[in-house]
């Protein structure tokens, strides 16, 4: 049955950061308003004319980012689980509203102690958690890469990299930075990914904001971006702004765009999922990325590339983002042997 076309909306919230609350306590207190604040929010987006099918709300947005918190104590202050008690009045909404909603979140799974996760996630219109995909390219965050040995013999791998089949078309979610990452969109991309939900919290840079068009034109993916309003969580003085929530078509075209940092819900549009499909399938030589690619002839140097090291956590879990450090330095080291980087010289 054909896709009839659906509005996206994108949530710019502020937000507060628990690594900055006092303690404990306050740091639950000032998630809850975090909460809060997104769940009016969403409340103003379904009340509008533009009802939105799908809402994406910012990275960040319920816990702020850990900043210089060690493992163990940002885990007790400020991770959940997915689900848990910071999606349950989501789930509710989305149940109420009848809408997916898409965002990110901290979340520590009980499966893997002493462990946490940026991850992101999507509810669907009954109120289930769909999909929940842990991102794998971080600076300052453990990630599934670290004990990858373990991690995927324990996950399948079609929930390393999730899409979902949905009514709305085949999803899935890539949060903030990742976007710069190509390989990311494209193992999407190929197991079936039609758009690609991205909650961000992001200063202006050039190459990102490039990126979101690069990822949407060479998968032919629509893609709905959603910054944070005000500063962003990386800006614990509160100087760089975030803003700049962004919906595209699958050839890079604008649908939707916010240069400033205020808060709101007007960046909506409409995705035709049946128009992605027919020009999928159309040939225009190298207009259209997907047909003319050669993907075979990259497949050794992915096969014997070893840059960043994985299962550098394996035995342990990291206690203190510092320990990537030493990370870093092997992947500059590899970086060299192969000429990619040139040694230093005296």
């Amino acid at each position: 049955m054909p896709i009839k076309p659906w509005r996206a909306t994108s949530i710019q919230m502020r937000s507060e950061r628990a690594t900055q609350a006092p303690d404990d306590a306050a740091a639950k207190a000032l998630m809850l308003r975090n909460l809060d604040r997104l769940m009016r929010l969403i409340g103003e987006a379904c009340a509008s004319p533009l009802k939105p099918d799908l809402v994406v709300f910012p990275e960040f947005a319920l816990q702020g980012p850990p900043l210089q918190m060690h493992v163990r104590e940002w885990i007790d202050r400020a991770c959940s689980t997915i689900p848990g008690p910071l999606t349950e009045p989501l789930q509710e909404l989305a149940r109420r509203e009848q809408i997916y909603i898409a965002g990110n979140m901290f979340e520590a799974p009980t499966e893997w102690p002493g462990r946490y996760f940026n991850s992101s996630f999507l509810i669907d219109r009954n109120g289930e958690v769909i999909l929940n995909y842990r991102r794998i390219n971080t600076a300052a965050f453990p990630s599934p890469h670290d004990f990858m040995a373990d991690y995927m013999a324990a996950t399948p791998q079609e929930q390393v990299f999730p899409v979902v089949e949905t009514e709305l078309g085949r999803l899935a979610v890539i949060p903030c930075g990742e976007i710069n990452i190509p390989e990311v969109a494209r193992v999407f991309m190929m197991q079936g990914a039609e758009v690609i939900l991205h909650p961000t919290n992001s200063k202006y840079t050039v190459g990102q904001e490039a990126a979101k068009v690069g990822r949407a034109t060479e998968n032919m993916c629509y893609l709905v971006s959603a910054n944070v309003a005000g500063p962003i969580g990386f800006s614990p003085d509160n100087t760089i702004m975030g803003g700049r929530s962004h919906i595209l078509d699958h050839h890079g075209n604008t649908i939707a765009f916010q240069e400033d940092a205020s808060e709101g819900v007007g960046v909506t549009g409409m995705i035709d999922i049946e128009a992605l499909r027919t020009d999928r399938r159309a040939d225009t030589g190298m207009h259209n990325p997907l047909l003319r690619a050669r993907f075979e002839m990259y497949r050794p140097y992915y096969a014997s590339a070893e840059f960043y090291p994985a299962n550098h956590f394996l035995s342990s879990p990291m206690t203190d983002t510092a320990q990537t450090r030493e990370s870093v330095a092997i992947a500059r080291a590899n970086l060299e042997k192969l000429r990619v980087l040139q040694p230093l010289t005296n």
